[in-house]
C-alpha cells in the first residue's frame, strides 16, 4: 500500500509491553511517507509500568512523529474536524478493546476518536 502523503491516526492503548515494537512500526510508516497523528488512551499516557515510564513513552512518540500526543477526551472528540485521516490504526488492539470499540464505549479517548471518524 502506498503511504506517501497519507494521514494516519495511530492510537496506542495500554498494552505497555508492546510499545517498543509499536514505535518501530510507526517509524516504518513515516519512512514510507505517511504522516502519523499520535493518540494515546488515558492509561497509556499516564501509567508507569515495569516496561517503562509513561513520560518516556510520550516523549519518544512525540519525537518520532514530530507531533504532540492527543490524549484527552476533549482533544480526541474533534480529531476529524482538524485532520482528514486516510486511515486509523489502534495498536495494540486486544479482543476486549475491540469489543469496546464496536460498542463505541466513549470512556476512552481513542474510542471517541474512532467514533468521531466513523460518523462521517
Amino acid at each position: 500500500m502506498e503511504l506517501k502523503g497519507k494521514k494516519i491516526g495511530f492510537s496506542l492503548t495500554g498494552s505497555f509491553y508492546t510499545f517498543k515494537n509499536t514505535f518501530d512500526e510507526i517509524k516504518k510508516i513515516i519512512k514510507r511517507g505517511g504522516e502519523v497523528i499520535p493518540i494515546m488512551s488515558y492509561y497509556a499516557y499516564n501509567t508507569d509500568s515495569k516496561f517503562g515510564n509513561a513520560k518516556d513513552f510520550v516523549n519518544e512518540i512525540e519525537n518520532i512523529t514530530g507531533k504532540k500526543v492527543i490524549h484527552s477526551m476533549q482533544e480526541a472528540e474533534y480529531i476529524s474536524d482538524y485532520y482528514e485521516l486516510d486511515m486509523m490504526i489502534i495498536a495494540p488492539c486486544s479482543r476486549k478493546y475491540h469489543c469496546k470499540t464496536c460498542k463505541f464505549n466513549n470512556r476512552y479517548s481513542s474510542i471517541s476518536w474512532c467514533k468521531d471518524t466513523f460518523k462521517e
